[in-house]
C-alpha cells in the first residue's frame, strides 16, 4: 500500500487554483477518484473550559512560551473556522478530556466538560487513565447521563451525557470480559468506511487509585489494535485510525521528529501496517510526525492547540492513500469567543463563584512548580509541608515527613498577592485524602530510590527538615548511601518513622509500591483543604527556600 505523509500542512487547505478548490469542496477530494476527510483532535483537555493559567504551548526547555490561548469558547470558533468548506469533518479525541479538571469542571463532576465537547461536535474519544479518576460506573454516567448519586443535579440542566461515543478497546471489564465501551467506530464518508480504534494505555491502573480501577484490567496496547485492525479489515475496512492515550515528546517543538522519542516510538514499528494514522495524547506535548509509515499527531494539553488532519480516501480500494497534519494554536488575539459555548461556560460560572472566588490567603513571591535540577519545586515543597502540617493537626502525631507525587501538582501560583480557592483547585484537582502510616528508615531508601526505576525521574516533593542527596550513575540514578537526614540526624534502617502522603501513592500509584509496607494507617483530611488551612494560617506567606533535595555531580 502506498501512503504519501507529511506534516507541513493541509491538503486542500493549501491548493490555490480555483478549479482545484472546488473539486475538494465538490466531490471532498482531490478527484473523482478520491474522497478528502478532516480530523480536527484534541488530547489531554482536561475540564479546562477557560484560558488555563498555565500549560501553554511550550518549548522543548519547558520554558513558557509568551502565547494567550485555550477556553472552550475560543475552541469552538477555531473548530467551526477549520471545518467550514469540508464535505466530511469529524472533531475526535485522545483521552484525558475529563479529570484533573480545573475547580469549574470538576465541581460539577465534569459534567460541563462533557456538554461544551459535545457542543462544539466531537463525535469520537478513545478513553484516558483520567476518564477513571472517579470510577467505571462515574465514567459510565459521563456516557450515558443522569444525575451525580451524591451531589445529585446541579448543573443549569439536566445532564444527559455525552453526544461523543467513548472507545475504550483495552479496558475488560472483568465481570462480562468484554471492553467497557466499544472497541472501535465505524465512520462513511462517501461510502468509504473508516476504522476508528481507541484506548487508553495499559499501564492506567498504576496511575489511578486501585479502587478507581477496580473490576476492570487493561490489556497491552499492541495487542489490542492489532486485534482490532484484524477484524475490521475482515469487514472489508482499508482505512484506519487509532486514537490513543499514549504518546512521546520532540526536544523543540511539533515538527522535531527526529528527536521523538517516549512510548510511542516502541509502540508504532509493531503495528499492523493497516494501521494509516494515531492520534496520541498522555504526555501534553504536540507533535507531527511520520513514523514507520504511520502519520503520528498529538494536540499539547488544556484545549490550547488543536490538530487539523487531512485524510485522502482512494475510492476504489478504502484505503488512506495520503495524510497530512497542522498543529494550530487556540489564540486569544485571533479567535473571539463563540457566543454559545460562552453562555454555557457561564452558566456553571455563576453557579460555581461563590467558591471559587473566595480568598484563602495571599503570597509575597510566586509558587511555582517548575523543577530545578534536583527534582525539587516551590509549589510542590509548600504543598508537602501543608501536608505534613494538616496530618500532624488531625492526628495530633508527630508526623515526621510528607511525600508529594510530583504529577499530582498541577499548576501554581502565578504571582505575588490574594489567592482564592479556585487558585488552589487548579494545583490540586483531584481530591485526594491524606494517609499517615508507619515506614522503617530502610522502607524510606527504597522508596526514594524507586522515583528512579525504569528510567524515569518521578521525584517526590518532601517536606521541610527532610533532607537527602542523589546522582546520575551512567543510565541509572539512586540515592548517595547515608545522604538521607531527618532533622539533622541520620535517618535510622530500623526506626519506625511516621510519614503521611495521599492516597493515590499509599496506594502505589506512580509505581510507588514501598507505601504497600506501611503499618497502622490513619487518614488525615483532603489535600486541598490542607493546603488551603497552611496558607490561611499566615496573613502573608513567604515561599520557603529549597534545598531539601540535592543532585551531586
Amino acid at each position: 500500500m502506498r501512503r504519501l505523509l507529511s506534516s507541513t500542512g493541509l491538503l486542500c487547505a493549501a491548493l490555490v487554483l480555483p478549479l482545484l478548490v472546488e473539486s475538494c469542496s465538490s466531490n471532498g477530494g482531490l478527484d473523482d477518484a478520491t474522497v478528502a476527510v478532516q480530523l480536527l483532535a484534541l488530547n489531554d483537555f482536561h475540564g479546562n473550559l477557560e484560558q488555563p493559567a498555565s500549560g501553554f504551548p511550550r518549548a522543548a526547555t519547558d520554558t513558557e512560551q509568551v502565547i494567550i490561548s485555550g477556553g472552550i469558547a475560543r475552541l469552538a470558533t477555531l473548530v467551526k473556522q477549520r471545518a467550514a468548506g469540508h464535505r466530511h469533518s469529524l472533531v475526535v479525541g485522545a483521552g484525558d478530556l475529563i479529570g484533573a479538571s480545573p475547580l469549574l469542571s470538576s465541581r460539577f463532576h465534569d459534567e460541563p466538560t462533557i456538554e461544551a465537547l459535545s457542543a462544539i461536535g466531537m463525535s469520537l474519544s478513545a478513553v484516558g487513565n483520567h476518564e477513571f479518576d472517579e470510577g467505571l460506573t462515574e465514567l459510565r454516567r459521563m456516557q450515558q447521563g443522569g444525575c451525580h448519586p451524591d451531589s445529585g443535579c446541579q448543573g443549569p440542566a439536566p445532564f444527559t451525557g455525552a453526544d461523543f461515543q467513548y472507545l475504550a478497546a483495552n479496558v475488560i471489564d472483568d465481570s462480562s470480559n468484554q471492553p467497557i465501551f466499544p472497541a472501535h467506530a465505524i465512520r462513511e464518508f462517501d461510502g468509504i468506511r473508516v476504522g476508528f480504534i481507541g484506548l487508553t494505555l495499559d499501564e492506567t491502573p498504576s496511575l489511578v487509585a486501585p479502587t478507581a480501577s477496580h473490576g476492570m484490567h487493561f490489556l497491552d496496547e499492541v495487542t489490542t489494535i492489532n486485534r482490532e485492525v484484524a477484524l475490521l479489515r475482515a469487514d472489508g475496512i482499508e482505512a484506519v485510525v487509532v486514537l490513543l492515550h499514549e504518546g512521546g515528546s520532540t526536544r523543540n517543538g511539533p515538527e522535531d521528529c527526529v528527536n521523538l522519542g517516549g512510548p510511542i516510538t516502541v509502540i508504532l514499528p509493531n503495528l499492523d501496517t493497516a494501521v494509516d494514522v494515531v492520534i496520541s495524547g498522555h504526555t501534553h506535548r504536540a507533535y507531527d510526525c511520520e513514523v514507520n509509515g504511520i502519520l503520528l499527531t498529538s494536540a499539547g494539553q488544556y484545549g490550547t492547540q488543536l490538530s487539523d488532519i487531512t485524510l485522502t480516501l482512494d475510492r476504489s480500494t478504502g484505503d488512506i492513500v495520503q495524510a497530512s497534519a497542522e498543529t494550530l494554536v487556540v489564540a486569544a488575539d485571533t479567535l473571539a469567543e463563540d457566543p454559545a459555548i460562552a453562555t454555557l461556560v457561564d452558566s456553571y460560572k455563576m453557579l460555581a463563584a461563590p467558591l471559587m472566588q473566595r480568598q484563602v490567603g495571599a503570597v509575597t513571591a510566586p509558587l511555582s512548580r517548575d523543577r530545578n535540577t534536583a527534582g525539587e519545586s516551590v509549589m510542590g515543597a509548600v504543598i508537602a509541608d501543608a501536608m505534613q502540617a494538616a496530618a500532624a493537626r488531625s492526628t495530633g502525631e508527630n508526623i515526621d515527613v510528607a511525600f508529594m507525587n510530583p504529577g499530582g501538582v498541577r499548576g501554581d501560583i502565578p504571582a505575588a498577592g490574594p489567592v482564592v480557592f479556585a487558585d488552589l483547585f487548579t494545583i490540586q484537582p483531584f481530591g485526594n485524602s491524606l494517609v499517615v502510616l508507619t515506614l522503617r528508615g530502610a522502607d524510606i531508601a527504597a522508596l526514594l530510590n524507586q522515583q528512579f526505576t525504569g528510567g524515569n525521574h518521578r521525584i517526590l516533593h518532601v517536606s521541610a527538615g527532610f533532607m537527602y542527596r542523589w546522582h546520575q550513575r551512567g543510565a541509572d540514578a539512586e540515592v548517595i548511601t547515608g545522604s538521607i537526614m531527618l532533622n539533622g540526624a541520620p535517618l535510622q534502617p530500623e526506626r519506625q518513622y511516621r510519614v503521611v502522603t495521599n492516597n493515590f501513592t499509599a496506594a502505589g500509584g506512580d509505581g510507588f509500591t514501598v507505601f504497600a509496607a506501611g503499618e497502622n494507617i490513619t487518614q488525615a483530611g483532603v489535600d486541598v483543604e490542607a493546603l488551603e488551612s497552611f496558607l490561611a494560617a499566615q496573613p502573608l506567606f513567604t515561599p520557603p527556600p529549597l534545598g531539601r533535595i540535592t543532585l551531586e555531580p
